[in-house]
């Protein structure tokens, strides 16, 4: 039983986490002495960071085509949209799935494919907030380009969102990535944009709760309607 709560209860924190609860800690600390309410607050606080920062293990799905998502959270959007251009992926619009995280979904990011990160481009912007559509184009953002072994390409975009102030991308050009590899983290509260192969649907629908790493996206050069999507 006590093991099976530490693996439920007891999640691995990312290493950026780390000073932040640090502060909540002391924080509360000094509340509990000033005053025990002020205490009780910061306590759920803190919990809330520790929670935050969670970055628990993932079983990733290993049939060949698989595209799994980025991102905790709920699909926002789906639709036709040009990449960003500095993403280098043409001019053309692209299916384009976002997840949105609510600041109470594990923030670290995956990598939807294996393949080669054969782009990283970062750009400051605006803090709209993320469910939004404008959000792509305008809010701070970070993209990289996964190339495959076969050469196709896909986009993932990394968007801060109205109270994130820090997107982190942990990959570099020319690093390799399995699917499902960490690859970055933002906080709090944001969402990834990826940006599908021509002639690849989405197998998801607005609304559907995903898992990093688990979930599944797509199957590449599948352009069945997501109304037939893996579950």
């Amino acid at each position: 039983m006590s093991v099976s709560l530490v693996g439920t209860v007891v999640k691995p924190i990312h290493p950026e986490g780390r000073k932040f609860i640090a502060i909540f800690i002391a924080v509360t600390l000094i509340l509990w002495f000033v005053w025990e309410p002020l205490g009780v607050i910061a306590t759920a606080l803190t919990i809330w960071c520790y929670y935050f920062f969670r970055d628990p293990d993932r079983t990733v799905p290993m049939d060949d085509g698989l595209i799994v998502s980025p991102a905790d959270g709920v699909v926002s959007l789906i639709g036709p949209a040009v990449p960003p251009v500095e993403l280098g992926l043409g001019a053309e619009p692209l299916t384009r799935v976002s997840v949105f995280m609510s600041v109470f979904d594990c923030h670290v990011n995956r990598a939807p494919v294996a393949g080669e990160v054969t782009a990283v481009a970062y750009r400051p912007g605006k803090f709209f907030s993320a469910e939004l559509d404008k959000a792509s184009e305008e809010n701070e953002r970070n993209g990289i380009v996964l190339t495959m072994d076969d050469g196709t390409r896909l986009g993932v975009v990394q968007i801060a969102g109205l109270v994130a102030r820090r997107i982190l991308c942990e990959v570099d050009q020319g690093a390799r990535l399995a699917r499902g590899d960490r690859f970055g983290l933002i906080r709090f509260g944001s969402r990834l944009d990826v940006y599908l192969p021509e002639g690849t649907a989405p197998r998801v629908s607005v609304g559907q709760v995903m898992t990093s790493g688990e979930s599944i996206l797509a199957i590449l050069g599948d352009a069945r309607p997501a109304t037939s999507r893996v579950e």
